[in-house]
């Protein structure tokens, strides 16, 4: 005796692949949707941490170098809340600490260590040395050397479009802001820029803490 099935069964997504990938695109789709689009509305992942502020130039120039170097596919900046990564690098990132980052630099390959809290664990004489020979001071490290960065003056002439770009995705960039860019970036270098995002890694966890302590301290 034949058996009649019904056209949406699994049989029939079983046996057609074109209609297993428009439910299966479908089903993904709802999915993310419901789990990704609350993200937009909560403070936890829109408003900025405190500490976190927008990039200065120097330090949004040097952002966009290391980009440029491509030091994202070897270096991440996103501690995870596992005890051992919060033991070695610091206190777990959080989604705002990121809030001013177009795009995000969490990575997910870590050929180098995680960078999320480097800021001020080292000189800046440290860094520039690092990034000129690192195994001067790293003897093991595989990471390339960028003795150029030193040499090479830091452009200015795009820098208030870059800021205003941003303004656009939300950063906070006043006018006077954007307008006096240029000015502080005259005589830097690339490596200038480069150190001072790196210096900045992190920091607000220590600056703010540091701030709590002293106000504690001065109530006492």
């Amino acid at each position: 005796m034949s058996k009649q099935h019904r056209f949406f069964s699994h049989e029939t997504l079983e046996k057609n692949i074109g209609w297993l990938i428009v439910c299966t695109i479908v089903v993904v789709s709802i999915a993310g949707f419901v789990q990704i689009l609350p993200l937009f509305f909560q403070h936890s992942t829109t408003q900025p941490d405190p500490g976190i502020t927008p990039y200065t130039p120097l330090r949004l120039m040097g952002r966009d170098i290391y980009i440029r170097e491509g030091c994202v596919g070897c270096h991440s900046q996103q501690v995870r809340t596992l005890q051992a990564e919060v033991e070695r690098y610091g206190h777990y990132s959080t989604a705002g600490e990121s809030v001013y980052d177009h795009p995000f630099l969490w990575g997910s390959k870590r050929t180098g260590p995680d960078l999320a809290r480097v800021g001020g664990r080292y000189s800046d004489d440290w860094q520039r040395i690092h990034l000129r020979n690192p195994r001067d001071v790293v003897p093991e490290s595989v990471m390339p050397s960028y003795p150029w960065l030193e040499q090479t003056p830091l452009p200015t002439a795009d820098v208030r479009q870059r800021m205003r770009t941003l303004r656009a995705l939300g950063v906070p960039y006043t006018d006077a802001e954007i307008a006096e860019a240029p000015a502080q970036l005259q005589g830097k270098t690339e490596e200038d820029a480069l150190v001072a995002y790196l210096q900045g890694l992190g920091t607000n966890r220590r600056n703010v803490r540091v701030d709590a302590e002293t106000q504690a301290s001065a109530k006492e």
